[in-house]
């Protein structure tokens, strides 16, 4: 009979009463402790788990835009492009996390629905820090967060600085040498400005010499790219499973998704395809 394979025979270790271990550096005891289901529904837990995850990617995501921005700032655009891949590749995760909710049906969902009582994706401060520092910011959805001290002065504390595609523009000003100009500042919604696009114009109609900008911009359109379709995934996702009916949070649910999905991140970078 063969022996079951001991892994100490390869050098594993498998004492850890006084040394750290998988779980304690991930502290795993207490992140597994936060699914705490309202309902005695099974697809609850799908549900918790599904929008828990959701918030750690965001996390990771606002860990890179911000890391992004500084190094932006700095001129470190290498280290700079490598951020903002990761973070498309993290809305890459977040889509394909809609094709596990969508297995929950409109007969699942209702059974612990009332249970969520008036809470709502669209209270996540995460989610509107995203769309605060990537430059689509409107000062109305601050209310939502106004319970939430810490998180209020975080949102606040991003309004009152340049969003990254401000740091972008004024960058793109500088190395086309319209230092003259004013950099322009940018509404929210941001609407896509001439004299932006004609800048952006002019790197994709000279790649080679503007190679640096002209990644810049892909880079950009990669991550706006991977946005959108999360933002698609949310609205058939939810259409799926609710139908047209308001979303618990009191928005108009499917209506009001939709409506998200004409916000344009970076509309320069789109519009001027249509001119080249």
């Amino acid at each position: 009979m063969t022996e079951a394979y001991d892994p100490r025979e390869d050098g594993a270790k498998t004492d850890f009463r006084d040394a750290m271990s998988y779980g304690d550096y991930l502290r795993l005891n207490e992140l597994l402790e936060q699914q705490h289901p309202l309902s005695r529904a099974h697809d609850e837990m799908l549900f918790i788990i599904q929008h828990q995850t959701s918030e750690l990617w965001m996390k990771l995501a606002l860990h890179e835009l911000q890391a992004a921005r500084e190094a932006l700032i700095a001129g470190h655009m290498p280290q700079m492009f490598k951020m903002l891949a990761r973070v498309a590749r993290i809305f890459e995760q977040l889509n394909s996390a809609w094709d596990v909710l969508r297995t929950m049906t409109p007969a699942d969902y209702t059974q612990f629905r009332a249970a969520l009582g008036p809470s709502s994706g669209f209270q996540s401060w995460q989610y509107r820090m995203i769309e605060y520092v990537l430059g689509n910011r409107n000062p109305h959805l601050l209310r939502p967060h106004a319970h939430l001290p810490t998180a209020l002065e975080q949102l606040e504390a991003e309004l009152a600085r340049p969003s990254f595609y401000d740091e972008v523009i004024r960058h793109l000003f500088e190395q086309l040498g319209a230092g003259a100009a004013p950099v322009p500042q940018l509404d929210s919604p941001h609407q896509p400005l001439p004299e932006v696009q004609a800048l952006w114009q002019q790197v994709y109609e000279d790649t080679t010499t503007y190679w640096e900008l002209y990644e810049l911009a892909e880079k950009l359109v990669d991550l706006e790219d991977y946005f959108r379709r999360w933002r698609f995934n949310h609205v058939t996702t939810v259409e799926r499973v609710i139908g047209f009916k308001r979303g618990t949070g009191g928005t108009s649910g499917v209506a009001y998704l939709k409506r998200m999905l004409s916000v344009e991140l970076f509309p320069e970078l789109w519009h001027l395809r249509s001119d080249l």
